[in-house]
This record gives structure tokens, C-alpha cells and sequence, in this order.
């Protein structure tokens, strides 16, 4: 719960500047150009959160926002911040693995509130330089990349591998929930004041900063948990043992009791843990360095995913950033309704998640439940950008279905995938991947969520029917560079029965009316 808080604010303080873009720029009327008295800079009237015009309409909105180019301004803002977050999440990778998570995600935190923040003092103060706001974003964007590495390391360090997909779909709904917070708290004070729209989302991504120092619990180890294992399995009760073994370890009763992070490790059940005699740990090397960013690269899957986030970021940070506007365009709302409406995006995104995650479970295909919803999220894009126009009923519809098919890719690699990644059998139990592989996926995706924001605004001038068929492409691109693994899926046999040197390096053994321990010695025995 606490992760799940600490990166929600993270998005409700990435959320307002999509928000606050229709009120930076205006519709103005006839003659109400910048060639007009009200595009001085240096009229009374216009600039200044004390001065306000009689008729907002005559308002082309906040200098340098307020020319015809403002498309292309916007989303150079919106490219400052993704670009800086794209080549920093490379970096904080590999910084954030050598460091303790609680200090760096506490500093990135606390940056992040104070330059979200700045952006929001820019109203206050009355300042109209391009620059100050494009070097806002870009020193936002650097900071920012310290939460995603910290907080799924933070989480893979509690829970097993079994039920990956579901557990982390549900918890990944943050991304949703702070995009939903960061709407309705930018949206109430946009029309009237819209440096509080930054400030407040700064203010609590500081305060969440705090909170994260004192509470924050990295790994089990980290309180000396006790064994508090019951005697008996629940699984033998009713003579059936599924359970799974690590390849190559061994157990045995001279090792004394299990190590504190194996025995708190909480199982995809929710219930208690396995019997120290049902585990096999692996063997401890505290002097394991952590692993390089070639050597991660070479984790079989994590080009593919990665090159796949890159076209799925691209069209979910599209949406982000330019979904109010779009909506404001389409269906004449304020800039409030529109961000309140395009919460909707975020609901849809939320069951998106979750969907993957539970699927990708079942099957135990992450790429094919990928790849299936992309297929499916390309026609729906279409359909949106042609229904969408004829009344808010049917925009409602579609930004639900288009939020579930758009982020449930997005979601389950961000989330499942980079944590099994991080885990593959190749890194032979070194733990200090996982930052670095989730890193390199999610800094590859970011590329493209710079990119997606860029394109929109040099593309949205032509017409947003070219933006939805961009949108298009890049499922297309996202969808092809998961085909081999997809084959490579299908080609294989449903869960089954595996052996020490399966794909995902677990032996799962499945025995009716065998008793635990003696399945267990039975396994010991054939490894020796």
C-alpha cells in the first residue's frame, strides 16, 4: 500500500500540465490575436494572477502559450520532461541498485515536489520566458526517474513470483489513480488559479517524500523477520503438495533456520509462508555485484519488451498529455470538464491492468495477453477518433474501452514482466538486477512517451484524425516486435509439470496424497 501511494503522487504531479494546457492557451475571438492590445506583455490587463479580463473570451491565454504555434510549444514542454525522463531512468537504474531505495526514493520525492512546484510559482510570479518552464520540466523529468526502479524492486523484494500478473496489475493501478487524483485536483483550480494546480500536487509528492523515509521497509531482512511458519502445510491436508522448487539449491537442518527475507516472503495466496522443509533457498553471496547494463541487455526477452513499451508508451502518454485538450477541441468543454472527463481514460485503465495481469497469469503467456490487446486496441483507436464526435455518450464509452486495451499492455511490462526479467534464471539469484532490468525497459518506453506527446503536437495542426492513425502505427510497431516471443509461446505446452531446467528454471511437483517432506527428499536425492 505504501508503494502504491508513494508512485500515485508521482503521477498526480505529472497530470496538471495536461490539464492546465487549455487554459494556457485560449480560443480568442475575431480580432483578438497577438496583434491585438491584449497580446502586449506588458498590458495590465492580461498577464498576472491579479489582473483579469471582463470577458474571457478576448483572453488568447498565459504569453508564450498565446500564439498560433501554441501546439508546438506545449509539446515541446511535454518533450522536456519525457526526454530528460527517458535518458535519466537509464541512469537511475544502475544508481539506484547501489544505493538504499528509502534514501533515494525520499530525495527524488522531495526534487520532484519542489520543481513541480516551480512550474505552478511561474503563475504567481508573473513569468512568461519559455525557458524557465522547459528547464522546469527538464529538471522534473531527471528527478522523477528515481520512483519506478525503487518502488518495483521495493515490491519484488516482498512478494514471490507466483500470481506476479495479478498482484502487480491491481498495484499497478496507481498509474490510474494518480492520473485520476492529479485531474480533479488540477481541475479545481484551473480556471481561477492555475499555479495551484502545480503547487498542491507538488506540495503532496513532498509530503508523500517524507513519509517514505520514515515508513519505508525495502526488504524483509530489513526488520529481522521471525519464523512464524505452521507446522504443517495446508496443502497437506488434503494430501495434495503443489509447490515450487528452485533448480540447483539445497536444504539442509545443519543450515540452522532460513534466512529472514525467505521465511517473511509473502506468497501469491496472501497466506502464510512454506514449511522450511517444503523450501529449497538459494545459496547466500553477499559479495554478488550488481549487474551491468550490457549484461542485462542480454537477458533473453528484455530487448523485445523494452522496443514493445517503447510504441506502447507512446500512444498511453499521448493520451496523457493530450487527451483534455482533445476532448476540449472535440466536444466544446471547459478546461475543467474535459480534465474531469478524461478520468475516464484512467478507469479504463485500471481494469485494463488488472485484465492483463490475470490472464497473463492463467495462461502464463506475458507476450501473447501483450499482444492480444494491442490487436485489439488498434481498431478501437479508430473507432474512437469517429465516434467520439458525435456526442459525449459515446466518448465516455470509448475512453473507458480505449483506457483498458491501451494500458493493459502498458501495465503488465512495466510491471510482471520487468520483475521476471529481473529475476531470470541467467542472473543465477543475483537480486541486484532487477533495478537495472526495470530500468532499461522502462527508460526504452520512455522514448517513446516523449516521442508520442512531440508528434501530437506537430501532428494535431493537420487534423486529429492523423494523430489517432499515428496512434495506430505505433500499436502496429509495439505488436511486431512481440511476434517471436509470442510464437515462441504458442509453440510451447500449457503450465505444466517442468524440470530443473525449464524456461523459468522451477520445478513445479504436483503429488496426490504424498506427504511433503517425503516428496521433498525424493527431489534431494535425484539431485544428487
Amino acid at each position: 500500500m505504501l508503494t502504491f501511494l508513494l508512485y500515485a503522487s508521482f503521477h498526480l504531479s505529472r497530470k496538471p500540465i495536461s490539464i492546465v494546457k487549455g487554459e494556457l492557451h485560449k480560443q480568442c475571438t475575431a480580432g483578438d490575436g497577438p496583434e491585438s492590445p491584449f497580446s502586449d506583455p506588458s498590458s495590465s490587463t492580461r498577464h498576472g494572477p491579479t489582473h483579469w479580463l471582463l470577458n474571457n473570451e478576448t483572453d488568447c491565454g498565459w504569453a508564450p502559450f498565446d500564439k498560433n504555434n501554441y501546439q508546438q510549444l506545449l509539446g515541446a514542454l511535454d518533450y522536456a520532461f519525457l526526454c530528460a525522463y527517458a535518458i535519466g531512468m537509464y541512469l537511475s537504474g544502475i544508481i539506484g541498485e547501489r544505493l538504499p531505495i528509502r534514501y533515494y526514493l525520499t530525495f527524488g520525492m522531495l526534487a520532484s515536489g519542489a520543481f513541480t512546484a516551480l512550474f505552478g510559482l511561474g503563475y504567481f510570479y508573473n513569468i512568461h520566458s519559455l525557458g524557465f518552464y522547459v528547464v522546469t520540466q527538464i529538471i522534473n523529468g531527471l528527478v522523477q526517474t528515481t520512483g519506478w526502479p525503487s518502488v518495483v524492486t521495493c515490491l519484488s523484494n516482498w512478494f514471490g513470483k507466483g500470481r506476479r500478473g495479478l498482484i502487480m496489475g491491481i498495484w499497478n493501478s496507481h498509474t490510474s489513480v494518480g492520473n485520476i487524483l492529479g485531474s480533479l485536483i488540477a481541475g479545481y483550480w484551473v480556471s481561477t488559479c492555475w499555479g495551484l494546480s502545480f503547487i498542491v500536487p507538488g506540495a503532496i509528492v513532498a509530503a508523500m517524500g517524507i513519509v517514505c523515509f520514515l515508513f519505508l521497509i525495502e526488504h524483509p531482512k530489513d526488520v529481522k523477520c521471525s519464523s512464524t511458519l505452521p507446522t504443517h502445510p495446508r496443502a497437506s491436508e488434503n494430501g495434495i503438495n503443489r509447490f515450487r522448487l528452485q533448480k540447483q539449491t539445497t536444504y539442509s537442518e545443519k543450515n540452522g533456520p532460513l534466512d529472514p527475507e525467505l521465511q517473511c516472503l509473502l506468497l501469491s495466496d496472501g497466506k502464510n509462508p512454506l514449511h522450511p522443509s517444503h523450501i529449497v533457498v538459494l545459496p547466500a553471496d553477499g559479495n554478488m555485484a550488481a549487474i551491468s547494463f550490457t549484461g542485462a541487455l542480454r537477458i533473453p526477452g528484455v530487448i523485445e519488451f523494452s522496443l514493445c513499451l517503447l510504441f506502447a508508451k507512446l500512444v498511453s502518454y499521448t493520451f496523457l498529455f493530450w487527451l483534455p485538450l482533445y476532448i476540449t477541441s472535440v466536444d466544446h468543454l471547459d478546461a475543467k470538464k474535459a480534465g474531469e472527463l478524461s478520468t475516464l481514460f484512467d478507469v479504463g485503465g485500471i481494469f485494463g491492468g488488472i485484465l492483463a495481469g490475470v490472464i497473463s497469469d492463467r495462461l502464463e503467456k506475458r507476450a501473447s495477453t501483450c499482444g492480444l490487446m494491442l490487436l485489439l486496441a488498434a481498431p478501437t483507436l479508430y473507432v474512437f477518433s469517429s465516434v467520439s464526435r458525435m456526442g459525449l455518450e459515446a466518448t465516455i464509452a470509448m475512453l473507458l474501452l480505449s483506457g483498458a486495451l491501451v494500458s493493459g499492455p502498458y501495465a503488465l511490462i512495466t510491471t510482471a514482466v520487468s520483475a521476471d526479467l529481473g529475476t531470470h534464471k541467467s542472473l543465477k539469484g543475483n537480486s541486484h538486477a532487477l533495478s537495472t532490468v526495470t530500468a532499461i525497459i522502462d527508460g526504452t518506453g520512455s522514448v517513446g512517451a516523449a516521442l508520442g506527446p512531440l508528434l501530437a503536437g506537430l501532428i494535431s495542426p493537420s487534423g486529429w484524425s492523423n494523430v489517432f492513425y499515428m496512434l495506430m502505427f505505433a500499436d502496429a510497431c509495439a505488436l511486431l516486435f512481440l511476434v517471436r516471443l509470442i510464437h515462441k509461446e504458442l509453440s510451447c505446452p500449457g503450465p505444466a509439470r517442468r524440470d530443473p531446467g525449464s524456461a523459468e528454471g522451477t520445478l513445479t511437483m504436483e503429488s496426490s496424497g504424498v506427504p511433503g517432506p517425503i516428496l521433498h527428499t525424493q527431489f534431494l536425492e535425484k539431485m544428487k
